[in-house]
């Protein structure tokens, strides 16, 4: 059955794209530039008529796991007195919210086609409300977000026998993460895949690192 994970171009999402392509799974990932090839497509998370445009693309084809994976960080050196714009609210929530809804929302049909279908929201160990060391507000709040949406799948579609998790895929070495994170992107990508792997209506709405630690709401 299909893999498909947005935000596939680069970091965590090319990797965990690669990975499945390398194991023989269909997978699709979805970029915002040019699809490079059969296995991709072109997406931009924050657009509704984009979301439909894939749906259209892909009616009919069952999707076993969904991976929304796309999203930003552009907030990480703002200043409490002078960052943090309106503007920033509103692209980051856009990408990192919304538009994880508007990718389960649009794909629900094919998770609906597959059996035992799951989704897995990539969110982070920032949207704990338990951990609370400040800076990054809209991050932060955006993940937090991502979260409590996951949560809330959870609850609507187990009835239909798809499972939702939610992930924080450690600190990585990627462009959003830096060069001095503590792991490395492969690292992460198999250790959120077997997390993918492990995730059930037994499970669902499980909030965990990418090495199985659960993570405090």
């Amino acid at each position: 059955m299909t893999v498909l994970i947005t935000g596939a171009a680069r970091g965590i999402g090319r990797r965990l794209h690669d990975l499945y392509r390398d194991e023989g799974r269909p997978v699709i990932g979805t970029t915002r530039g040019t699809p490079e090839g059969p296995d991709w497509r072109r997406l931009e998370v924050s657009d509704p008529a984009s979301h439909q445009a894939l749906a259209g693309d892909l009616a009919g084809r069952p999707v076993s796991l969904l991976i929304c994976n796309a999203g930003i960080y552009p907030d990480g050196s703002d200043a409490l007195a002078t960052g943090f714009p309106a503007a920033i609210w509103a692209d980051t929530f856009a990408v990192n919210v919304t538009g994880v809804f508007l990718s389960v929302q649009a794909l629900l049909p094919n998770l609906r086609a597959a059996p035992s279908a799951r989704i897995a929201i990539i969110s982070s160990q920032m949207a704990s409300s338990a951990r609370a060391p400040g800076g990054s507000y809209i991050y932060r709040a955006s993940k937090a977000a991502a979260l409590n949406l996951g949560r809330n799948l959870a609850t609507d579609l187990r009835p239909e026998g798809i499972a939702v998790g939610i992930y924080h895929p450690g600190w990585v070495r990627t462009a959003m993460g830096g060069p001095a994170a503590d792991i490395s992107v492969d690292d992460s990508a198999r250790g959120l895949a077997a997390r993918f792997e492990a995730l059930s209506l037994g499970t669902t709405g499980v909030f965990e690192a990418w090495d199985g630690s659960p993570m405090p709401y």
